[in-house]
């Protein structure tokens, strides 16, 4: 059963919302990091909430691996820019755990911000790989971005002990920084495994995502943008001429581009061809909304 939780400690949820229901989930609600202790060696899926059903399935890849599973839901403030969305990004614990629930997790990990980040015991950001910082995509798109999610990430690392982590692949550029950062961290996180799963996807193709709620019902024509850009790219036979197909797919859908490449899939530097695997990248905002997608270049030969 899950104990009753005081949600003001919850402060990452946006706040005071009421008095706390008693969750009668077989499952636990944790707040503590102390809690986790008999969970460790968990497989762990690090989630901002907002559950969708691709943080569903990044749990059913969680169980599959045996052991516990835990989910994290932490809003984590250190990841946004001063101008995007940290205010208004979903909070729907009641819905998440019904969704964490009927996936196959064991328990869900809400820390309060003070357990993340305590004040008398600042939490270091760990060195960032290069994939963080040289492929000009996220990481100059959002200067800040990597540094807080590899800050939180590493901090959920030390605190639940996972065995494993789940990490989807629309995040593509993430992925491969946690990856990256664990690697160069081995003594650190020794026994720890990153899990990737494929991106998750509407019937339309539009990747499943959080964010996808602030679209209105008249936007979601124009956000298929990414995934048929994405599906022209492969009539190309060069990596520019993929470029330019996306960009003109996206342009015609009126969505604004912030890159539309094809990359060695790996370190996200440019290629010249499709001789080693490559990964095709998307960034666009449609008003106020920012929309991310990838997919592998299967012309690879």
């Amino acid at each position: 059963m899950v104990r009753p939780e005081s949600r003001a400690a919850n402060d990452h949820i946006g706040g005071p919302i009421g008095p706390t229901p008693v969750f009668s989930l077989p499952m636990d609600l944790v707040t503590e990091p102390r809690a986790l202790e008999r969970l460790r060696g968990s497989a762990l899926v690090p989630t901002m909430g907002a559950l969708h059903e691709g943080h569903a399935a990044l749990i059913r890849r969680a169980a599959a691996l045996g052991g516990p599973v835990v989910v994290s839901l932490f809003v984590n403030p250190t990841q946004f820019g001063p101008d995007e969305d940290y205010q208004r990004y979903p909070r729907t614990i009641d819905a998440d755990l019904e969704v964490a629930r009927r996936s196959g997790a064991d328990a869900v990990f809400a820390p309060a911000a003070t357990a993340i980040y305590p004040e008398d015991a600042p939490v270091a950001v760990p060195p960032l790989p290069k994939v963080a910082l040289t492929p000009r995509l996220e990481d100059a798109c959002r200067p800040t971005h990597f540094a807080g999610v590899c800050q939180v990430v590493a901090r959920l690392f030390d605190l639940v002990a996972p065995r494993y982590a789940v990490f989807g692949e629309k995040d593509y550029q993430q992925l491969l920084v946690v990856t990256a950062m664990v690697a160069d961290q081995a003594p650190r996180w020794r026994e720890l495994r990153i899990e990737p799963h494929p991106t998750v996807r509407e019937s339309d193709g539009l990747a499943l995502s959080s964010r996808n709620r602030y679209l209105a019902a008249e936007q979601r024509e124009q956000a298929l943008g990414l995934s048929r850009a994405l599906r022209v790219a492969h009539a190309a036979q060069r990596p520019e001429t993929a470029e330019r197909m996306m960009r003109d797919t996206l342009e015609a859908h009126e969505l604004a581009v912030e890159y539309a490449v094809v990359r060695d899939a790996t370190t996200l530097m440019p290629v010249a061809g499709f001789d080693r695997p490559t990964r095709a990248l998307i960034a666009a905002r449609l008003g106020a909304v920012r929309l991310i997608d990838n997919a592998a270049m299967t012309v690879w030969r």
